[in-house]
């Protein structure tokens, strides 16, 4: 068991958590909603004796004797030792559960339990996986990795922050699967999580948050239907299902073009693994295409190759019917300028010691050679038209949230003014009021200006469905593509049927 009494955290004279309490009970989900910046992931870390540096913090937080906390966090990649394999990272803490066995035992034993953790994490061709690198892995995989280290921790209460971001329905619903059976081996669960379908699915007791307050708590079962609070009735508002793209798709000529791709990841061990490969794949000026399919499936690795962040590939990518090249740092200031590309890890993304308005400022300085006044003035402007005020964009990137970064990642890709924008899974960490508030923005953005195409890659069906065009990837190739409410409502794959089964099935649970 764990609980927490009027917990308050105050960081610089401003309270981030006000009054909040919380019991986190064997075999029992507690799930912690509210927008970006509402106090979450602040809550569950007090769980962990984590607060932001410079906190101010009064309140109980107590633990059980045995009330070892396991952590999943929103961004993988942030714990994850980037110099380090997968194996190495399982392994060591594999070796600390298996110490009291006979020298000759322990090595066998801590692979056994590897191997059950990633298995438990809906992790498959281990064998495979644990000789990469966390930057080899997508981030569903990243986040698959860093709930096998909670498994293997053997942990009384875990602290599951945002765990099913970027991950495709099928693997969601596996993870709810995961989360229940860790819930019924008497595990006390503190999810804080945006996607609604997963808290329905999941708690038996939801906390409402809004600026650092509790605005509704009670049984999973008597808030969902009859909300109290006006705040928990908006943010529980229905998503809109299957809408037609705003505006109509481009009608000029390809402004990209791929070729023959196929990508490859390498490795010391397996040499080189093929993980994508597509024949063609136009995109036309004005368009938006959704880029669909499960985590692994080379979603992010195609985007990266448009970006020039994957340079290990064969085939043409091609702007304007000029060939790009590979790497980023072989193309001009103008091509750089053209592929902008908005990351799933908006926190990664930034430097942390730099104020973000000059961070977004700068992309203006460098890729168009803005004048330093101009460029903070321009930046100023498209950071508040994305709901962020001056006052919270003058700070450096810790002291926002992960919605004010994502919306402060886009603003930086706008200011270079590009041709082609590619948002990797930008709304999947994001709830559901903040969610509309981007993909409005990215559609009006593609109303006004008539030469910006998007690729959006994507988990999420409702925000694919709002795109011109769809692309279903599966291991690595084009399975299906056409105009995203035809492939949506009819599709023709085995794949997307499955896709469009788990996403009925996650979102009709409990």
């Amino acid at each position: 068991m764990a609980e927490i009494r009027g917990l308050r955290v105050e960081v610089g004279g401003r309270a981030i958590v006000d009054g909040v309490s919380l019991q986190a009970l064997p075999g029992r989900v507690t799930a912690l909603v509210g927008a970006s910046g509402s106090g979450k992931t602040t809550t569950g870390l007090a769980l962990l004796g984590e607060y932001p540096p410079g906190a101010h913090v009064s309140g109980d937080v107590r633990l059980a004797a045995d009330g070892l906390v396991g952590y999943i966090p929103q961004h993988p990649a942030a714990v994850l030792n980037p110099a380090r394999r997968i194996t190495a990272l399982l392994t060591d803490i594999a070796r600390t559960q298996v110490r009291h066995l006979p020298r000759g035992r322990r090595r066998v034993a801590a692979r056994t339990r590897v191997l059950h953790a990633l298995a438990e994490a809906q992790l498959p061709d281990a064998d495979t996986l644990l000789h990469r690198y966390p930057h080899q892995l997508s981030g569903g995989q990243q986040q698959r990795v860093v709930l096998a280290q909670a498994l293997l921790l053997g942990a009384r209460v875990i602290v599951a922050d945002e765990p099913t971001t970027g991950q495709d329905a099928l693997t969601k619903s596996r993870i709810v699967d995961q989360l229940a059976a860790v819930a019924a081996r008497g595990i006390a669960v503190v999810l804080l999580s945006h996607d609604l379908d997963v808290v329905r699915a999941l708690a038996d007791e939801v906390i409402v948050m809004r600026a650092g307050r509790v605005v509704e708590s009670g049984p999973a079962q008597h808030l969902w239907p009859a909300p109290r609070h006006e705040w928990t009735r908006e943010l529980l508002a229905e998503q809109p299902k299957f809408q037609e793209p705003q505006g109509a798709a481009g009608t000029g000529g390809p402004v990209l073009r791929i070729r023959d791709l196929t990508a490859r990841h390498r490795d010391s061990t397996h040499g080189t693994t093929e993980v994508l490969h597509l024949s063609g794949l136009d995109l036309r000026a004005g368009e938006s295409l959704a880029v669909v399919g499960r985590s692994g499936s080379g979603k992010t690795t195609l985007g990266r190759c448009l970006a020039g962040l994957h340079r290990d590939h064969d085939g043409e990518i091609l702007l304007d019917g000029t060939p790009m090249p590979r790497s980023l740092r072989d193309r001009d200031r103008a091509q750089l300028a053209a592929v902008q590309y908005v990351f799933q890890d908006a926190r990664a993304a930034f430097d942390e010691h730099r104020p973000v308005l000059h961070q977004v400022a700068r992309t203006a300085m460098r890729l168009r050679g803005a004048e330093t006044s101009a460029a903070t003035r321009e930046a100023l402007a498209t950071l508040v038209g994305l709901g962020l005020p001056e006052d919270v964009v003058a700070g450096r990137p810790g002291q926002l949230s992960g919605g004010e970064l994502q919306r402060a990642a886009l603003a930086r890709a706008l200011l270079a003014r590009p041709r082609v924008l590619i948002c990797d899974e930008i709304t999947s960490g994001l709830d559901t009021i903040t969610r509309r508030g981007i993909l409005g923005v990215l559609t009006t953005l593609l109303h006004d200006r008539d030469d910006l195409s998007l690729v959006l890659i994507t988990h999420d069906l409702d925000t694919a469905v709002l795109a011109h065009r769809i692309a279903i990837l599966d291991a690595g190739e084009l399975v299906e593509q056409g105009p995203a409410r035809q492939v949506l409502t009819s599709p023709s794959h085995p794949f997307t049927v499955s896709l469009m089964e788990n996403t009925t099935r996650l979102g009709s649970r409990r």
